[in-house]
């Protein structure tokens, strides 16, 4: 009898642990489809409620991975810290919703460097950054350092004790694993970031120049490539016939539905911009000539 009853707990918690991963797939399947931005025409004003609806979801399926999933674990945390930056990016309109949801991305990142145990050890040893300068999860380096980017310019102590430098180590660390990385995203990273800071803090134009050209060579499909090459580099230098030859060239790129269709979100967003820096004037006059 005794036997009979204990079975019947084995039974039922099989039961019950197989239940629960049933749900926790259905969940990251759900979320996938809500932040596919390939199923149908893509609308970017639909596509927003989707995209907080993808969060949401995913962050509903973490707590019912098991611990020792790693490989999954650290695809949804991947999934959402992207997710969070892409939301913060393009569709939070208040600053503390785009704050809050940058350092959730940011924090979802983190968590997922740490599921290495490498990871940990060399943290507890050696520090933070040489962790990261360590890690071997690109996606969870690209999107912490982004994130991370991004958040720190509502927190500028977390700036200056230490978050630029993270930030730095981040994408240079995915530039070794894999500079190809979302169409030459570590590449475009790096550029933007020694472009945005003061040259007394590490800020580099002429090497943000070479990471700028290296992701047009890595994503020539990538609209957001030239964009950055014109705004960040070419107009710092005031050097107009390059900044009007690469916004033209985003707005020929904005004009081709194969280009548009290949990164949806990321190349509206770039084509918006060149839309507006193409309009720009200098003493009056239009910098680029129709």
């Amino acid at each position: 009898m005794a036997k009979g009853w204990m079975w019947g707990i084995v039974g039922l918690l099989c039961l019950a642990s197989a239940s629960a991963s049933a749900q926790v797939g259905d969940l990251i399947e759900q979320a996938d489809a809500l932040y596919d931005v390939h199923q149908g025409a893509f609308d970017f004003d639909a596509y927003g409620p989707r995209l907080k609806e993808a969060i949401a979801t995913y962050e509903q399926a973490l707590p019912l991975l098991a611990a020792d999933s790693v490989q999954s674990r650290a695809y949804v945390l991947n999934r959402v810290a992207e997710a969070c930056f892409e939301y913060g990016t393009a569709y939070a309109s208040e600053r503390d919703e785009r704050m809050n949801t940058f350092k959730k991305g940011k924090d979802y990142a983190l968590e997922s460097l740490r599921l290495s145990p490498d990871f940990g050890a060399t943290e507890t040893s050696q520090g933070f950054r040489a962790a990261l300068s360590g890690a071997a999860d690109v996606a969870a380096l690209f999107w912490y350092g982004n994130d991370l980017g991004r958040y720190i310019e509502f927190d500028p102590l977390t700036a200056i004790t230490g978050g630029m430098k993270d930030v730095e180590a981040s994408f240079a660390r995915a530039i070794v694993l894999d500079e190809s990385f979302l169409a030459g995203g570590p590449c475009r990273a790096m550029g933007s970031y020694l472009s945005s800071i003061p040259s007394i803090l590490g800020g580099d134009l002429d090497r943000a120049s070479e990471y700028m050209r290296r992701a047009i060579e890595l994503g020539p499909d990538f609209i957001e490539n030239y964009v950055n090459y014109a705004e960040d580099y070419a107009k710092a230098r005031q050097n107009w016939p390059l900044f009007c030859l690469e916004v033209n060239q985003a707005l020929a790129l904005g004009r081709d539905p194969t280009t548009m269709a290949a990164w949806p979100l990321y190349n509206t967003l770039a084509l918006k911009r060149a839309q507006g820096l193409v309009l720009l004037q200098v003493n009056g006059k239009p910098v680029c000539q129709p």
